[in-house]
């Protein structure tokens, strides 16, 4: 009798899990977006590679239009391609877990995922507009790590890690101008990677 009620307990508790929490997240998505986060970074050092920041020797180089332009164009084909990758496998555990993917939960998420992306893209069009390409890398660090940290709430606790290792990344990177990619390839290569591979083992 009393195991009969502690399997009612679970089974209760996980079907309010599931109504509250967006289980549907994948580690091979963590893993698919941080292999692209990585090749993208490399590329973008690879193009980047005759430019310079030195504010100590006041010997900053403005990036002229071709050279913006492919940058763009590299980072709008690694985000697609990071989404798509979250997507695919996102919707492949959904099914094979028999959950829904459009839900309030999904909704909240998203919500708490685009305030802090929104103002942070708002901020890094200024950082652009007054030629400050030093800090770009970190912010878009930093407010990606609060994005996965305010989102936390909604799904798999353990995303609020990235976030906190997306942040420092970020704040790091401020103080080394100039080596901004090498950081952002961390943050959004290598770290999404192994956060892929933990919640991977973790929640198969």
């Amino acid at each position: 009798m009393d195991q009969k009620i502690f399997d009612d307990l679970a089974h209760i508790r996980s079907m309010m899990e599931r109504s509250s929490r967006f289980l549907s997240l994948s580690g091979l998505s963590g893993i698919g977006a941080g292999i692209v986060g990585l090749i993208a970074g490399c590329m973008a050092m690879y193009l980047t590679n005759d430019y310079f920041v030195d504010y100590d020797l006041y010997q900053q180089k403005v990036y002229q239009a071709d050279m913006l332009f492919k940058l763009i164009v590299l980072g709008a084909s690694a985000l697609l391609l990071a989404i798509f990758c979250g997507c695919y496998f996102t919707v492949r555990k959904s099914k094979k877990l028999g959950l829904q993917i459009w839900t309030a939960t999904t909704k909240k998420i998203l919500v708490q995922l685009a305030i802090p992306l929104a103002v942070g893209g708002v901020f890094v069009l200024a950082l652009l507009q007054y030629n400050l390409y030093g800090l770009v890398a970190g912010t878009t660090l930093i407010f990606y790590g609060l994005a996965l940290v305010n989102a936390e709430k909604y799904t798999y606790s353990d995303i609020k890690y990235l976030g906190f290792l997306e942040i420092i990344l970020g704040c790091l990177s401020l103080f080394f101008i100039g080596k901004g990619l090498i950081f952002w390839t961390i943050g959004f290569g290598v770290l999404h990677i192994i956060y892929g591979i933990i919640l991977h083992r973790k929640y198969k």
